[in-house]
């Protein structure tokens, strides 16, 4: 894909939206909330965050996370109810309002990532009340998938690592709800593999989050975007894996990597800001995995996203 095409729309990447007709504000990491009634109206902004920090913005990002998530929203209605009602916009989704859970359920078939990291630090997986074997390697699979909580945090604070017996304990999640929501990931997780093998990929790792429409359990937010799971070649995973080089990356992980290596930066100390090569760069790394992932062609054009959201939320009747 065409590099000029990402550079040409920085000038129109999407910061925030405010548009107080939709309804109450919440704004996320990510995505900017309106609520009125049982109706949620979510715009996908440009924005991006690694280690809980937003950084900026990355050209065509919010416009393609949400047509990513639109995707898989329909195509794993069957394996577990979620929250998507419409999209009237590339950038924009309406969904049913919910109360959603104060976690964030993690499925992890790899030993990558974070957990790796924790793996060589000698805290393996016990803040997630879990144990690992000893003489793991990097990137190498489990035997079965696992479940490894976090906490829900707000804008400008960490998720923080939680079992799910905590979960219970502690009375953030009720168990009639946790093992309901354990039971979806595992379920979504599985279809996500069976259809990414199809397309040569590995779905490596991924979240879940959920919200209560009355007593319906949803699946809300995202689901298997490129900033909520990782995806790697599946065709170079055996050979990388025996000469311990790292895997080919379809995902957010490229920009923890460049701020690691560039930035010395993991969560610590002054958030950096991504030069504009890098931003582009992003960009274009976010729809050749769209269009890897989901076998559609991504029709992106320069322009002002902003208006053109407005015109088609006004359009659909939403405004």
């Amino acid at each position: 894909m065409d590099s000029s095409l990402f550079r040409s729309q920085l000038l129109f990447a999407l910061g925030d939206f405010d548009l107080p007709a939709l309804g109450e504000l919440h704004r996320g990491k990510v995505r900017d909330s309106f609520r009125k009634g049982d109706r949620l109206t979510i715009v996908t902004t440009d924005r991006i965050s690694a280690f809980d920090r937003v950084l900026g913005t990355v050209p065509f990002k919010g416009e393609i996370l949400n047509r990513t998530a639109a995707f898989w929203f329909e195509k794993t209605r069957s394996v577990a109810p979620n929250h998507l009602l419409d999209v009237p916009d590339p950038n924009a989704m309406v969904v049913r309002a919910c109360r959603p859970l104060p976690m964030e359920l993690v499925v992890r078939d790899y030993l990558t990532g974070s957990l790796w990291r924790d793996y060589q630090s000698g805290a393996g997986a016990k803040a997630y009340g879990l144990e690992l074997p000893q003489g793991l390697a990097k990137d190498q699979r489990f035997e079965t998938p696992l479940i490894t909580p976090t906490t829900k945090a707000e804008l400008g604070a960490h998720d923080e690592p939680i079992s799910l017996a905590r979960l219970v304990s502690e009375g953030l999640v009720e168990k009639r709800h946790l093992e309901r929501a354990c039971e979806m990931a595992l379920g979504l997780f599985a279809a996500g593999q069976q259809w990414a093998q199809t397309r040569g990929l590995i779905l490596v790792d991924t979240k879940y989050e959920f919200g209560l429409a009355g007593n319906e359990l949803l699946v809300i937010d995202e689901i298997h975007t490129m900033d909520s799971s990782r995806y790697w070649e599946a065709a170079e995973y055996q050979a990388r894996l025996a000469r311990g080089a790292d895997q080919r990356m379809l995902d957010k992980e490229n920009v923890r990597q460049w701020l690691i290596r560039e930035r010395n930066f993991s969560g610590q100390g002054p958030t950096p800001s991504l030069p504009d090569e890098v931003r582009a760069d992003v960009g274009r790394i976010y729809a050749q995995a769209f269009e890897r992932i989901t076998g559609q062609r991504l029709p992106l054009q320069v322009g002002d996203t902003r208006g053109r959201i407005e015109k088609n939320l006004r359009a659909k009747g939403y405004l």
